[in-house]
């Protein structure tokens, strides 16, 4: 059976994720830093193997990926919320935290992994919309997800015939916003909904199921597939 290993894959469009590569037959394990949702995940999903490894920590990320033999499909779902804000009152410190949370444990995930990666593997990272939309107050989290875009196309050359793709959603409901008052979260998903072509905000199986794709279609490498509803059509800020 081909294994997959979607890093940050227990909550949101990770979670979806290895839900979709589950019922297309891999042997999925997930990663997580936290012990409460790792819990969560094996009591809801008993067919996903979970480990407790933090992307960013090349060590337990190349001693999970020795552990399963070889991975055939790479996901790297890593969270990058931080980054927000006007640059004149832009906190460098805390954009600095985004990176190592985001850009550098994705390279450290890959590159711990890659030893152990089919040749004829897969490896698939998530960006954002705000790579390329042009928004007040996200010049900070845009470079971040830009960086993450960048390593697709010279690593898809350099890594080939093994494939790297990244998916860049747009406004997706998840549990991260289960933080915000219902009402205030109400709000922005109905203004988002109407702003843009699609009319809706996706949810995480909606991206889940473009990740997959970029995941396990042979044909595919070197790209970056925009599954945002069109929001990249319209001016959001």
């Amino acid at each position: 059976m081909s294994i997959a290993l979607v890093a940050g894959g227990t909550s949101g469009i990770g979670l979806a994720t290895a839900r979709r590569l589950h019922r297309q037959g891999y042997d999925v394990h997930v990663t997580g830093r936290g012990k409460e949702r790792l819990h969560d995940v094996a009591a809801s999903d008993p067919q996903l193997t979970g480990h407790q490894a933090d992307g960013g920590d090349a060590e337990a990320m190349a001693a999970l990926a020795g552990s399963l033999g070889t991975v055939d499909v790479l996901v790297v779902s890593l969270s990058g919320t931080e980054g927000m804000g006007p640059i004149d009152s832009l906190d460098l410190a805390m954009l600095r935290r985004a990176f190592d949370a985001k850009f550098w444990a994705h390279l450290t995930t890959i590159q711990a992994v890659l030893p152990h990666l089919a040749a004829n593997g897969s490896i698939t990272l998530l960006s954002a919309i705000t790579a390329r939309a042009a928004m007040a107050g996200t010049a900070g989290i845009g470079a971040l997800n830009a960086a993450v875009e960048a390593l697709v196309k010279p690593l898809a050359v350099e890594l080939a015939p093994r494939r790297v793709n990244a998916v860049s959603p747009g406004v997706v409901d998840t549990a991260w916003w289960s933080g915000f008052p219902e009402e205030m979260r109400a709000g922005f998903f109905a203004q988002t909904a109407a702003s843009i072509p699609a009319r809706r905000v996706a949810t995480a199986d909606d991206v889940a199921e473009v990740v997959t794709l970029a995941a396990t279609n042979a044909n595919l490498t070197g790209t970056v597939l925009e599954a945002d509803g069109g929001a990249r059509l319209v001016s959001l800020g």
